[in-house]
């Protein structure tokens, strides 16, 4: 059952689609030490940067598992470590939840929406993920700096991914898109929650 807005710490903001993203392939710390960052997001942000890491080691277990040669032993490893990063998961899913408890106002009436804010993100992370992969996209301490931008684009790219590299093929053309539409459809889920026309389950 979806639980009610405590209505206490009324004003923090839901992250902006881009700086949701530039937490997913960024330190925190380094997001909030920008004097205009909202020192209230810390907790949300930094879920979202594990659930990345999540989605980046169980895409290696998974690779790991349906590897050539892998033996018996070798495939139970890496389903017990599939399911101790989705437990992983679901902690993570959870504490976003209970930020939003605490920290979102809502308004009666508001239509209920079908996900949590920590579903929605998580779904975000594993596409990010995926899309990185198909790109190619080195691990974040090497790989080049993407260009995420605030506002609308035209429609063929993102608002806020830009364009997807000329590079990519027709597979991370595709994931690129899709983490595109995730991304709009964020923003989208963001500004009703601020204009009270939408509420967020806390399952």
């Amino acid at each position: 059952m979806a639980t009610e807005y405590t209505g206490t710490g009324y004003g923090a903001e839901l992250p902006s689609p881009t700086t949701l993203l530039r937490a997913f392939r960024e330190p925190v710390a380094t997001l909030l030490s920008d004097p205009a960052a909202d020192p209230r997001l810390r907790e949300v942000l930094e879920a979202a940067h594990d659930l990345v890491q999540c989605h980046e080691r169980r895409h290696r277990a998974q690779e790991a598992a349906h590897a050539a040669g892998a033996t018996p032993r070798r495939v139970t490893d890496c389903v017990q470590t599939v399911e101790e990063i989705d437990a992983r998961r679901t902690e993570l899913v959870a504490r976003i939840d209970e930020w939003v408890a605490i920290n979102i106002p809502h308004r009666t009436g508001a239509s209920l929406h079908t996900e949590t804010l920590g579903a929605v993100i998580d779904r975000m992370a594993a596409k990010w993920v995926a899309a990185q992969q198909a790109l190619g996209v080195p691990p974040p301490d090497t790989a080049p700096r993407l260009k995420l931008t605030e506002g609308r684009g035209r429609r063929r790219g993102s608002p806020h991914l830009g364009e997807p590299p000329r590079r990519a093929d027709s597979e991370a053309h595709l994931q690129w898109y899709r983490l595109a539409e995730l991304a709009d459809g964020y923003r989208d889920l963001i500004t009703e929650v601020a204009q009270h026309r939408r509420r967020l389950p806390v399952w």
